[in-house]
């Protein structure tokens, strides 16, 4: 299994940046993609970004297009997130997950994901 864990959440103002981590442990040469995820307080989860452990191409929520960059550290086995200009509307518990073999058309489906991380809070502030 691959256990990712995630880092970096806290309380920003609109505007404002933060940067979360997602250090992947276990059977990390299993992983084919990771990703990120959000859930706001009464709404489902849903996708936010993902990138190829191989390749590095990446996909993005329209949503943040341009405000996110989701990268990777194959040393670390480490994904970031990097979020910019942050709006009321980005305050959510952000979750990182990883995938066995990813099928690039079904990104943004929470269900085709194998494994997830517990969650950070990330709360912006108006």
């Amino acid at each position: 299994q691959v256990q990712p864990v995630e880092s970096g959440g806290g309380l920003v103002q609109a505007g404002g940046s933060l940067r979360l981590s997602c250090a992947a442990s276990g059977r990390t040469f299993s992983r084919d993609a990771m990703g990120w995820f959000r859930q706001a307080p009464g709404k489902e989860r849903e996708f936010v970004a993902a990138i190829s452990w191989s390749s590095g191409s990446t996909r993005y929520a329209d949503s943040v297009k341009g405000r996110f960059t989701i990268s990777r550290d194959n040393a670390k086995n480490t994904v970031y997130l990097q979020m910019n200009s942050l709006k009321p509307e980005d305050t959510a518990v952000y979750y990182c997950a990883a995938s066995a073999s990813l099928n690039w058309k079904t990104t943004e489906d929470s269900g085709v994901w194998d494994y997830w991380g517990k969650g950070t809070l990330v709360t912006v502030s108006s």
